[in-house]
């Protein structure tokens, strides 16, 4: 939904100049897409840091607060799709490995929180991304079957999540992500512009480029009244 990969890495070269370490291309994938307490002690264990996750969570919550005042933004596409989301009657939710403080803040500042049918966190689970519970439970919420879901998801360690829950995956990547292994995934698209997802979806876009494209060629749909769910988002979805 947001750059936050691009921030996420920002913080995490800062946190680790501090001790004279980089943050490796390698250590970054291992770390995206899971919870905090995790992705840390990932950090500690790669580095050998002397360090706690509770030190290091502290300094990352310093780092992102001025990061999110400048540079925090919208995923090319996001709020179109959102609008045509809406505009179809579709139910959409968030399942994040972020915790429910950073969650509350980021949806704060663009006053999203109360577009979404509920919020589920890291605090909400057991296992984190890339175990699968957390796509069951929002399967369970919304109380569908999880492969009536289309789940949108930027790094390697959700989309492993969602396809092991048996949602429909859509992989989003972006800059590192780019790179990740998204075996599994329905699609694998650019932007959440790509007139391929409206399609898959069964809605239509404002832009004419998103108005009467066809099916995924080759590509398994959704079973009719699906439903839809990304990465930060589920929701379900309507036959097309």
């Amino acid at each position: 939904m947001f750059n936050t990969e691009e921030l996420y890495q920002l913080v995490g070269t800062e946190v680790l100049r501090r001790r004279g370490k980089t943050f490796d291309a390698e250590l970054l994938d291992s770390m995206m897409g899971r919870p905090p307490r995790v992705a840390l002690q990932l950090m500690i264990d790669w580095h050998q840091l002397d360090a706690t996750i509770e030190e290091l969570a502290a300094e990352n919550d310093e780092v992102f607060a001025g990061l999110l005042d400048t540079r925090l933004a919208f995923m090319p596409g996001l709020a179109e799709l959102l609008e045509a989301l809406e505009a179809a009657g579709i139910s959409k939710a968030i399942a994040t490995s972020s915790g429910p403080k950073f969650v509350a803040n980021v949806l704060g500042r663009f006053q999203l929180a109360p577009r979404f049918e509920f919020i589920l966190t890291c605090d909400d689970i057991t296992d984190g991304k890339p175990h699968p519970e957390i796509y069951w439970t929002a399967a369970e919420r919304f109380a569908i079957d999880p492969g009536e879901m289309l789940v949108l998801e930027d790094s390697q360690n959700g989309c492993r999540s969602a396809v092991a829950a048996g949602a429909f995956t859509v992989a989003v990547p972006a800059g590192q992500s780019r790179s990740h292994d998204f075996t599994g995934a329905k699609l694998v698209i650019d932007t959440l512009a790509d007139p391929r997802l409206y399609s898959v979806l069964g809605i239509k876009g404002r832009e004419v480029g998103l108005v009467g494209v066809s099916p995924l060629g080759g590509s398994a749909l959704p079973p009719e009244g699906g439903t839809p769910s990304y990465e930060t988002d589920s929701r379900p979805r309507r036959s097309s």
